[in-house]
């Protein structure tokens, strides 16, 4: 089935169904200019531990190390912009053909593009808090106190150490994902996008849904179980959706 085709019957599926939910992974943002974390040979994880890089016990032990290696990082997503998959899945919203979406992603693009129903499941990088008083900051502050050589940043009124809010690795899993899991009770159709679907617990939410679609660029756990599997390009798969959708 080539993808042409791939987006039409998937497009029919979506068309017949009476709750349909997005779940979201790094894939979605490559076009964004984001590496993904777990590709072969290019994933972020490839290359470095992450219980060393993005855990709690990291930033505990050396919150120096963790700012030098997170930072950098985190600014660059800050200044990507969605691309054609969170633009198409934004219309889609809007259009009703989809409940909402659950992305594992914290680069805020879907909410970029418009989306409004979005559960991030592993938290954003719009807000910062103290660990200490819990007081609460824009992100912006963290990267302040860094570029002007605070490392680690720290809370004006406690100084206190400063953390984004997002899920690291040793983390009780957010809010959002709680909700997210309500919402795929009665879920008849989920369409996962650029997930390999390795990180758990969120690798487990394919299970509750129905029926599957599978937009991947490798082959996931759950490609068995998918009415549609696609290993192409996101943007051009979304960009053929988009047109049988007649959005």
């Amino acid at each position: 089935m080539d993808i042409k085709q791939a987006a039409k019957k998937a497009a029919e599926l979506i068309s017949n169904s009476h709750k349909t939910l997005v779940l979201t992974g790094a894939g979605i943002s490559t076009e964004s200019g984001i590496p993904d974390y777990r590709s072969k040979d290019t994933g972020l994880w490839g290359k470095y531990d992450p219980a060393a890089k993005a855990s709690v016990t990291a930033l505990m032990n050396d919150p120096v190390d963790f700012y030098n290696f997170n930072i950098p990082r985190w600014t660059e997503y800050t200044h990507c912009k969605p691309n054609i998959a969170h633009r198409v899945l934004a219309q889609m919203e809007k259009a009703g053909l989809i409940r909402g979406i659950i992305t594992q992603n914290i680069d805020g693009l879907h909410i970029k593009a418009g989306s409004e129903m979005v559960w991030e499941v592993h938290g954003h990088l719009r807000t910062c808090h103290c660990m200490k008083c819990g007081e609460s900051y824009d992100f912006t502050e963290l990267t302040r106190q860094y570029n002007d050589g605070i490392n680690p940043p720290r809370c004006e009124n406690c100084d206190g150490l400063l953390r984004p809010d997002v899920v690291l690795f040793g983390d009780s899993m957010s809010r959002d994902y709680f909700q997210a899991q309500s919402e795929l009770i009665d879920c008849q159709l989920l369409l996962v996008v650029g997930s390999s679907l390795q990180v758990y617990p969120v690798a487990d939410m394919p299970y509750r849904a129905e029926k599957l679609i599978i937009v991947n660029k490798e082959p996931t756990p759950c490609d068995d179980r998918a009415e549609i599997v696609v290993n192409d390009s996101i943007g051009k798969f979304f960009t053929e959706l988009a047109e049988a959708l007649e959005l």
